[in-house]
C-alpha cells in the first residue's frame, strides 16, 4: 500500500479503485480526507473513460469507523450560518457523480462511515463486517447517517434501534443482508476481487444508458411519483440511441454484451 491517506486507481477496464488507506487510525476521516474524497468523486464524474468506481478499505479491522475523533471537528470555528454536513462529500451524489459504485465492507463500519455507504449503489460486506453508530454512547446527535439509511429504504424501526443504542447495537453481516443495508455477503478474502468483477461487469456496458440509470433512480427518491415517472422518460430519450442507431456491442470473455 501507498502512503497515502486515500489510494486512487483506475484499471484498463474503467474501474476506479478508491482505497482508504489510514489502517492505524481504522480508516477515519479527517478534513484531508475529505477534501481528497471530494476531489476523486469529481475527477470520477468529469473522466469519461471511467465508467464505475469501487470503494474500499486497507487494514485488517475497519472499513471506517467515521470522523477522526483525536484531531476532532474541523469546522467548530466556522461561521454557525456556514455550517454544512462536513461528511457530505464523501458520498458521489454529493457531487453529481452519476457513475456507480460499489462498496466492499470489512470489519467495522460506524457512525459517519456510513456516508461512503449510504450513496453506493452496490454495497457488500465479508463475513466479519458490523455496522454501529457511536453517536449516542457519547451523548451526541445522531441525525445525518440514518437519514441516508433511510433513503437507502432501511425500515425506521431497525435504523431507529441502530441509532439510539449506540455502541450496543451490532448490525452483522446476515442482519444487514436481511436489512438490505448490503445485497451480498462473501468470505473476505473475496470481498475486493468479488466487489470489482461486479463493478467491471457494470462498466462494460454502455456507459449513457448507465449513468441514466443511476441518475433516474436516485433522483427519484425525492419525487412524487408522477414527477418521478416524467423525469424517467425524460432520460430514455435523453440517455438511449436515437432511431437507427444500434448501441456499440463489447466483448467480455465469450459473452457479447450491449
Amino acid at each position: 500500500m501507498s502512503n497515502e491517506e486515500v489510494i486512487f486507481e483506475v484499471g484498463d477496464d474503467h474501474v476506479a479503485t478508491i482505497t482508504l488507506n489510514r489502517p492505524d487510525k481504522m480508516n477515519s476521516f479527517n478534513e484531508s480526507t475529505a477534501q481528497r474524497v471530494a476531489e476523486i468523486w469529481q475527477t470520477i464524474r468529469d473522466t469519461d473513460s471511467i465508467h464505475a468506481a469501487v470503494v474500499r478499505a486497507a487494514g485488517d479491522r475497519a472499513f471506517c469507523t467515521g470522523i477522526d475523533v483525536s484531531e476532532g471537528a474541523w469546522w467548530s470555528d466556522w461561521n454557525i450560518w456556514n455550517h454544512v454536513d462536513p461528511g457530505a462529500a464523501l458520498g458521489p451524489k454529493h457531487h453529481q457523480c452519476w457513475k456507480p459504485v460499489v462498496a466492499a465492507v470489512h470489519g467495522m463500519c460506524a457512525g459517519g462511515g456510513m456516508y461512503y455507504i449510504n450513496e453506493a449503489d452496490i454495497v457488500l460486506c465479508s463475513e466479519d463486517a458490523t455496522f454501529f453508530d457511536p453517536h449516542a454512547s457519547s451523548g451526541i446527535v445522531s441525525a445525518l447517517e440514518p437519514m441516508g439509511m433511510l433513503h437507502r429504504g432501511l425500515p425506521i424501526g431497525d435504523v431507529l434501534r441502530w441509532a439510539l443504542m449506540g455502541n450496543e447495537e451490532r448490525i452483522g453481516a446476515h442482519t444487514a443482508l436481511r436489512l438490505g443495508l448490503v445485497t451480498e455477503v462473501t468470505k473476505r478474502e473475496d470481498l475486493w476481487s468479488r466487489a470489482h468483477q461486479i463493478a467491471a461487469n457494470i462498466a462494460s456496458r454502455r456507459p449513457e444508458a448507465i449513468q441514466g440509470t443511476v441518475r433516474a433512480i436516485w433522483e427519484s427518491i425525492n419525487m412524487m411519483p408522477k414527477m418521478a415517472l416524467q423525469n424517467g422518460m425524460a432520460y430514455t430519450h435523453i440517455g438511449n440511441p436515437k432511431p437507427g442507431e444500434r448501441p456499440e456491442r463489447k466483448k467480455t470473455g465469450d459473452v457479447t454484451v450491449r
